[in-house]
């Protein structure tokens, strides 16, 4: 370990990256919530810490160190806090600043799970909340979502996309509202730069649960976070003799202790509507009929070319393959007595495996019969299943397949994978066990191993060509050369008819694919509720669903045309239905009330007496390459609903959507103030009005 950590240190020295060299590290972190798992190792776990520690400082960086959850860092390193809220988290020593490395604004998702999603609402107040108890420095985990490319995501079972909800998404688009309202309170927290800096502070009471913490400096720069921490019920608060309306587990930014510049559940900025607008695989090579040609090639089931060794029992499964491929072959023969009852009464044995995880396959006499898998929460699984035998000698395969590796926890490299049991039931002798017979092993695939996905071993294979590709085949190798899908915007590989493998494009691999139904026995929502503590499965959506439909494919792996996609498929699926989609924000929406804290930040300036300019303005902005090209909802009073779905009140001014339209027609961005010049403000006098736009972008 200190081999590695030394030489990427000194990777970053010779570029003169650290702040102490004029460079932009100005933090270096060792371990990772190494305290969580630290007590299995007993006092060999303590001292290693401690050592990971020390051997960091001695590294002479010129910046501090840190350790995440650590809770006996040593005084030389910084202790931080990673979780969903951090606003009571109080270092080691009250000499050290008050660090949040990890702020999850979403979490990551596994095959066969829901999607899990944080309310922008609750991120914001968690950020707010941190900074108002004497936050030093926030850091989100994740800000720009990604994606596991190849082999590269864990858990196990994490899935190839790990958007993580996060304010930008996996393709790089702004994810709004959450983008734009984080983005906002950003600019609210820089308001109060200069008495969170230098001020002294002061706690107030507002009630039960209602709280003020105040910062003024000697100058007399004040700000203040008034924060209602009720779960349940908004709120009237007095502070400085004013009221101030706190919605339920909210925190307003008071930048001068007067005006509010931005309230944590109150949503103003844009909500976009992104949309995957599929385009069919087009031939590179025109042809006749300008169908699509596939180029197939089958796998053998079982062991293919020279076994790699054969052994009584059976073996781990990472052990053996030490990571190298996601699959392992583990091949035995069952002798059938042609008298066995089941072959006149129709039944059928019962295969019994018990694996370690992650998933399989079982193949008898060259058939598929049987397929399980694991999942996140529990990657061992038991496969009970009938099955199909012949009189004679019978050959059995078992494809084990990862689905990524383990990430944390104790001890985690002996958990291993692979099948520990497995049994026939239903046959003469009762139950046959075939755990500890002879079993012939292959790592890997014949295409894997002769890296038929890539450029310079597409051809060491006899491909099939055909414009009508076998369906629902397994262990089949499917090969096309198709043109880039036109624009510019972001690609994803749809594989909502396949079953699972992997994806490959001119010999980059796109990752495991894999659009497994979410389980129906989670706890979905059709709207979350932000108000009171979040947690990873609060509020999911896609219960019953794929988990994931595309696969992100960065447009630089493109070439204008003649570029290769390879899939690998397990189990079968018909790639006839395989598409490319372009992501594209198809319209943009704003609800926002007369009585928003909508500081005006693109212009903030002060008047003379101090006091902080607010302008109650939503901002409508397409893609730069897009304008608004159509009003499809617009009103001014007590529209109901959200974003898609809005409809109009009671209370409405019938002037709304041709104010929309000559503000924002024909223009990528626009701005639009509550204000008398524009709508009517003596409409329905007893409302707090609101104003909810949606507009289509192209």
């Amino acid at each position: 370990m200190q081999k590695f950590l030394t030489f990427i240190v000194n990777l970053m020295k010779k570029e003169n990256l650290f702040a102490s060299q004029g460079g932009p590290i100005i933090l270096a972190q060792v371990e990772n919530e190494y305290g969580f798992y630290e007590s299995a190792y007993g006092d060999g776990g303590k001292r290693y810490a401690a050592w990971a520690a020390n051997m960091a400082v001695s590294q002479s960086t010129g910046v501090p160190w840190i350790m995440c959850e650590q809770f006996d860092a040593p005084d030389t390193v910084i202790d931080t806090c990673n979780s969903f809220y951090c606003d009571n988290f109080k270092p080691i020593s009250p000499n050290k600043p008050k660090f949040w490395t990890e702020n999850w604004p979403g979490w990551f998702k596994t095959f066969g799970a829901s999607d899990p999603h944080r309310p922008p609402e609750d991120v914001a107040f968690s950020v707010a909340r941190f900074f108002q108890k004497g936050g030093s420095l926030q850091n989100y985990y994740m800000y720009h979502g990604g994606t596991n490319f190849g082999r590269t995501s864990g858990g196990p079972f994490i899935t190839t996309s790990y958007d993580y909800d996060a304010p930008i998404d996996e393709y790089g688009l702004a994810r709004c509202p959450k983008w734009g309202h984080l983005k906002e309170l950003h600019r609210s927290i820089k308001l109060c730069e200069r008495p969170l800096l230098n001020g002294k502070t002061t706690f107030l009471t507002l009630g039960p649960s209602q709280e003020a913490d105040v910062y003024q400096d000697s100058s007399g720069a004040c700000a203040a976070f008034l924060a209602n921490l009720d779960d349940k019920n908004d709120e009237v608060v007095e502070f400085r003799n004013t009221s101030y309306h706190l919605p339920a587990w909210s925190v307003s930014i008071l930048p001068d202790c007067k005006g509010v510049a931005f309230n944590s559940a109150k949503v103003g900025s844009q909500t976009s509507v992104v949309e995957m607008i599929a385009t069919n695989l087009k031939p590179s090579t025109p042809s006749p009929l300008r169908s699509l040609q596939w180029d197939v090639f089958q796998e053998k089931a079982g062991i293919w070319g020279i076994a790699d060794f054969t052994k009584n029992g059976l073996v781990d499964h990472i052990n053996t393959t030490k990571d190298a491929t996601d699959y392992f072959w583990y091949r035995t023969s069952l002798l059938v007595d042609e008298n066995e009852e089941f072959f006149r009464n129709g039944s059928s044995p019962i295969l019994i495996v018990e694996s370690k995880g992650h998933a399989m396959h079982v193949f008898i006499n060259q058939k598929l019969q049987a397929s399980a898998s694991g999942n996140g929460s529990s990657p061992p699984f038991k496969l009970t299943s009938p099955i199909s035998l012949k009189p004679g000698m019978n050959v059995i395969a078992l494809l084990s397949m990862t689905v990524g590796l383990q990430n944390a926890g104790s001890f985690y490299e002996w958990i291993g994978a692979g099948p520990y049991s497995v049994r026939i039931t239903g046959m003469k002798k009762s139950t046959v066990d075939l755990s500890s017979s002879t079993w012939t092993y292959k790592i890997g695939l014949l295409g894997e191993h002769l890296r038929i996905y890539d450029t310079d071993g597409l051809n060491a294979v006899k491909w099939v060509s055909t414009s009508e590709p076998p369906k629902q085949q397994p262990l089949t190798w499917y090969k096309a050369v198709v043109d880039s899908p036109p624009g510019y915007d972001p690609i994803g590989l749809d594989m909502i008819q396949m079953g699972k493998g992997l994806a490959w494009l001119n010999g980059q691999e796109i990752g495991r694919y894999w659009p497994r139904i979410g389980s129906k026995g989670e706890q979905c929502v059709q709207q979350c509720d932000y108000r009171g503590k979040f947690s990873q499965n609060k509020c999911n959506t896609g219960c019953g669903e794929p988990t994931q439909r595309w696969y992100h494919v960065p447009r630089s792996w493109f070439k204008p045309s003649g570029n290769i996609l390879v899939i690998f498929e397990e189990k079968g699926g018909d790639p006839t239905k395989i598409t490319f989609s372009t992501r594209k924000i198809s319209s943009v929406c704003a609800h926002i009330s007369e009585d928003h804290p909508a500081f005006d930040f693109e212009y903030s300036q002060k008047r003379s007496t101090g006091d902080f300019i607010n302008k109650t303005t939503t901002r409508l902005k397409c893609h730069p390459s897009t304008q608004i090209s159509h009003v499809k909802f617009a009103s001014f009073g007590n529209p109901t609903g959200t974003c898609g779905s809005f409809a109009q009140g009671q209370c409405h001014d019938p002037n709304s959507v041709s104010t929309v339209e000559k503000v924002c027609l024909n223009k990528s961005y626009c701005e639009l103030e509550i204000s008398q010049e524009n709508f009517d403000m003596q409409l329905c006098p007893s409302l707090v009005k609101r104003l909810a736009v949606e507009v289509v972008c192209s």
